[in-house]
């Protein structure tokens, strides 16, 4: 196979100043300089990159950024440099912690029927946002679909997070994780957790497969990692990535019992144990008994209409009609009733965190 090598070209005034930045201060190693009687060409490597000094070149001296886990250790410590040749250094920590923004509370109502538009986004899937102002950052909440099933063009990649959910909504989808055995087929109804940092890939999806996707904070980094393969062994299920445990609920064989709002019952996914109470997720539909109004202490509370028909009423608010494939946000300390509910009714509700206070007025 043919050897190939990629370099950067970067201008030159006067080499001979470039030489001492770049291998001194920026601790690089000269590979090349000609010709040896008058040098306009320097080549320099190291940290991942290869940069080519040339005297003459066109282009703009342009930015390097170099990332590293020691920046107070680097280049004595100093965040902005400039070389000689007028190139700028940004130099930033490797892994930055996560930072997670405080949430800007609001109300939201988000209808399907408002057309809110779909975007092409990761591996071809389409995407809906369903909470737009995304509540300062805190959250993002996306309906995704898969038109034409098959094979899905993805890679091993994993999130840098602090709370995930894959929520099947229509359809199946086959996934798998690291240390968690064998691919398996996500069906309806059922959802997993994906722990902060937990190497996954999507294999195939079945023909307009839909699922609610929620990630903790609203931007965080998706990373390829070309090295690990799936599946990677045996199943380790107690394992847990950042204090979070793999979550695989399955709706066949799920135990229904008392939901927090009078008139429902719910399913349980185990998901507040599995992230030691970061978030809850829990799926409710119609009982026995009069609905009633409500208030909740809990920082987010998403919920997404899944199936039938129901009237959100909000304190001070006009009702919203709401039908499968809608979804709201409600504020911690806003009253709110959910009324006129068909009897088929089935919601996806979303909690951070995973335990919170539900008062009936």
């Amino acid at each position: 196979m043919a050897e190939v090598r990629a370099e950067i070209r970067l201008p030159t005034q006067a080499l001979r100043d470039d030489i001492p930045f770049f291998t001194n201060v920026l601790g690089m190693r000269m590979d090349m300089i000609y010709p040896a009687d008058d040098p306009s060409v320097a080549v320099f490597s190291g940290h991942g990159l290869r940069i080519r000094i040339e005297a003459g070149a066109s282009e703009p001296p342009g930015m390097l950024r170099i990332l590293t886990d020691d920046p107070d250790g680097f280049a004595d410590g100093a965040r902005d440099l400039v070389a000689p040749n007028g190139t700028r250094v940004e130099i930033d920590v490797l892994n930055p912690p996560l930072l997670m923004p405080e949430t800007v509370h609001s109300f939201v109502v988000r209808r399907l029927a408002d057309q809110a538009p779909w975007v092409i986004g990761r591996a071809g899937m389409h995407y809906r946002d369903l909470i737009p102002d995304r509540l300062g950052g805190s959250i993002i909440a996306s309906h995704i679909r898969i038109p034409d099933g098959g094979p899905v063009p993805d890679m091993v990649h994993y999130h840098t997070v602090g709370f995930q959910l894959i929520f099947c909504y229509k359809g199946w989808v086959d996934l798998v994780y690291e240390d968690q055995g064998e691919p398996f087929r996500l069906e309806a109804g059922c959802c997993v957790i994906q722990p902060p940092e937990i190497r996954h890939r999507v294999l195939y999806a079945s023909d307009n497969i839909e699922v609610i996707e929620i990630g903790v904070p609203a931007e965080h980094v998706t990373t390829i990692d070309h090295e690990m393969e799936l599946p990677n062994g045996p199943a380790r299920p107690g394992r847990r990535f950042q204090g979070q445990r793999f979550v695989h609920h399955r709706v066949d064989g799920a135990v229904w019992g008392p939901f927090r709002l009078p008139g429902f019952e719910a399913r349980d996914t185990g998901i507040a144990e599995g992230t030691q109470g970061v978030a809850g997720v829990t799926v409710a539909r119609r009982s026995a008994g009069d609905t009633a109004w409500a208030v909740h202490d809990s920082d987010i509370l998403f919920t997404f209409v899944m199936e039938g028909s129901m009237t959100l009423e909000g304190q001070g608010r006009t009702p919203f009609s709401l039908g499968a494939g809608d979804a709201f946000v409600v504020p911690p300390g806003m009253a709110t009733r959910y009324a006129d509910l068909s009897e088929d009714i089935e919601v996806l509700e979303v909690s951070l965190p995973g335990v919170f206070t539900t008062e009936l007025p």
